[in-house]
């Protein structure tokens, strides 16, 4: 069985076939569980409402860093409200630092990421930390915020796209490293790195979908029955079968989640 631990089913872009997929082409694909990553504030509405209408849907409830202009602390409280009453949601997610595009505020991201940090720890939640272009200050806040020595896993840094040494930095502070369709790409070189370098029980597997498709669709839409081409592409890199790729980044994300 696989277990998607990052998309974005609600995304307008699967308006036409949600239903099909989720009800019928991912169990048949061997997607047994789905978790469904909110990034705005209208996403943690549709995230919540999906896990209520397709049992194999979890949710993760969090503002990515270009959305935290809806940050505040009645935020806070709708997402602790929707927490617990629904415990189907598993996670505080996407949330981090972004520096790729200009005009960012490096103080409001960090306060608004530390702010949901202590939501999650506080609901004894593990995060989905998005970080892009922001190695450093990811690193630090994290490092301030967790020791490693929690007993369940602390989070997921997702879309990896830091070298092996940072994930090994991430993996002793408790958190695992999300694998997606970039390890897949000629020129995802660090992922592949990373990927041959670290244990496979610190891993998971995750498609961004409708983003990232692996090759060889590249471009498209992307779901999470592609998954099947990370779980290739890991195996290959680590020289082991595709079976133990998917029983092994199930059994963590189940761990990671909360399910065992």
């Amino acid at each position: 069985m696989i277990f998607e631990t990052h998309a974005h089913y609600d995304d307008s872009r699967f308006d036409a076939d949600r239903r099909e997929l989720l009800s019928s082409r991912l169990p048949a694909a061997g997607v047994d569980k789905v978790m469904n990553v909110a990034s705005d504030f209208a996403s943690l509405k549709t995230t919540n409402e999906l896990t209520g209408e397709y049992r194999n849907v979890y949710g993760a409830l969090g503002l990515h860093p270009s959305e935290i202009r809806d940050m505040s602390e009645d935020t806070v409280d709708v997402i602790k409200r929707l927490v617990i009453n629904n415990p189907k949601i598993r996670a505080i997610g996407e949330i981090g630092l972004d520096y790729h595009y200009e005009g960012y505020d490096v103080n409001e991201q960090s306060a608004a990421f530390i702010r949901q940090i202590d939501l999650a720890k506080e609901l004894e939640l593990p995060v989905i930390v998005h970080s892009r272009d922001a190695a450093s200050d990811t690193m630090r806040i994290i490092n301030e915020r967790y020791t490693g020595k929690e007993e369940r896993i602390n989070g997921v840094i997702h879309c990896f796209s830091y070298s092996a040494e940072e994930a090994r930095k991430y993996i002793r502070l408790g958190f695992v490293i999300g694998v997606g369709g970039v390890v897949t790409y000629k020129n995802g070189r660090k992922l592949k790195e990373t990927v041959k370098d670290i244990p496979l029980d610190r891993m998971v597997l995750e498609t961004d979908c409708p983003y990232l498709s692996p090759e060889p669709f590249r471009g498209e839409r992307n779901s999470s029955v592609n998954l099947k081409y990370v779980i290739k592409a890991v195996a290959e890199i680590k020289d082991i079968s595709e079976e133990e790729v998917e029983k092994v980044t199930y059994d963590t994300a189940l761990r990671l989640y909360g399910f065992i």
